[in-house]
């Protein structure tokens, strides 16, 4: 029952968000809109508010704004010319429409803000839990339990502080500066460039001194503030590495068998509704991000689909033919279709692989 609750409160806060952009974008330019519906097909329950209807449909796995003059000859009594969104200059049907990814996006900001003014944070101590054997720290007499404090004159508190400056500082040999009990010491570390694999499996050269981490955490209560600033950093961080996975996708750097769909999605909201309301704040804030960029795409039938009929519409001057869009429209709807049916398919194969085992 949990992971139910937890499901359709993820779907619901979703496809809120994302209409309510719409919706929001809609009304404030003067646009009328006819329909703000929850889930898709037959009305379930509804009502009018100012000449809006506003409904729950039957099937849940999405939802739509539906505006006025969006159809071919639409006529509705309730609005004037002046409301057709057809009429309108292409720069506002691009702010409608581009309003609803936008808004997963400050829903993503929105989440993780709670989160971290709710949990505050929790991050790695400065100390040294290990030397690798034969590396330059392990050279310079550097020990576990050692906690460094500066490197090239830049204070270190936390471990991110360590792995930030050495990945990034071009200014070799980096000074570190030690506290080892009572004692201060000062050495100078060339770190060796070693060759990984980032998070995508692509190979890359690293700066690596040979240090592994304490397992030492320190929790850290976050003020309005610093949960404002964090969130913005974690959205952003998520939003670039989303983008970068799909660019991936698209290259073929990440197999397409990671795509993933309806049935992961559930596995992972149910496996983060019973770590905790947060874990599952910040898991729907990351789908979030993936929802606005996907919509993103200058894919007919999605958002940016109709971006690029829009944008094109201003490059030209002129819209394009009812026909073009037709044609463009089926072609995008089997392209959703096709990563749909690949996305269960790969689901399905995730699923039999772990009852396999």
């Amino acid at each position: 029952m949990t992971t139910v609750l937890a499901i359709v409160f993820v779907l619901g806060v979703l496809i809120f968000f994302h209409e309510l952009g719409h919706f929001l974008v809609a009304k404030a330019l003067g646009i009328g809109v006819k329909t703000f519906s929850l889930g898709f097909g037959p009305k379930i329950f509804g009502f009018r508010v100012n000449r809006t209807d506003l409904q729950i449909s039957a099937f849940p796995l999405g939802g739509y704004v539906k505006l006025f003059g969006e159809e071919q000859d639409d006529f509705d009594p309730r609005f004037s010319d002046a409301e057709d969104f057809s009429k309108r200059p292409p720069l506002h049907r691009i702010l409608v429409v581009a309003a609803g990814p936008i808004f997963n996006l400050l829903l993503a900001w929105i989440l993780y803000f709670l989160v971290f003014l709710n949990v505050g944070q929790q991050m790695l101590t400065n100390e040294i839990g290990g030397v690798v054997d034969g590396s330059p720290a392990q050279a310079v007499g550097l020990k576990k339990g050692d906690k460094i404090i500066e490197i090239n004159g830049k204070p270190i508190t936390y471990w991110d502080d360590i792995v930030d400056i050495v990945s990034h500082e071009k200014r070799f040999p980096l000074r570190f500066k030690i506290k080892r009990g009572d004692r201060t010491l000062l050495v100078k570390i060339t770190p060796r460039v070693e060759k990984t694999k980032n998070i995508f499996g692509e190979e890359i050269k690293v700066n690596r001194v040979g240090i592994i981490a304490a397992n030492k955490w320190v929790h850290i209560n976050l003020s309005a503030k610093d949960a404002t600033l964090l969130s913005f950093k974690q959205t952003w961080v998520v939003t670039k590495l989303t983008f970068e996975g799909i660019v991936k996708l698209v290259e073929r750097v990440v197999p397409i068998e990671n795509i993933g769909g309806p049935i992961m999605i559930a596995q992972l909201v149910s496996s983060q509704a019973k770590a905790g309301f947060f874990d599952l704040l910040a898991l729907t804030a990351l789908i979030s991000i993936n929802l606005g960029l996907l919509n993103f795409l200058p894919i007919p039938v999605l958002d940016g689909g109709h971006l690029l009929f829009y944008s094109l519409e201003i490059i030209t001057r002129r819209p394009l033919s009812p026909k073009v869009k037709e044609v463009a429209m089926k072609i995008g709807l089997g392209i959703i279709i096709g990563l749909m049916m690949l996305a269960v398919y790969n689901d399905i194969n995730r699923l039999m692989g772990q009852n396999i085992k």
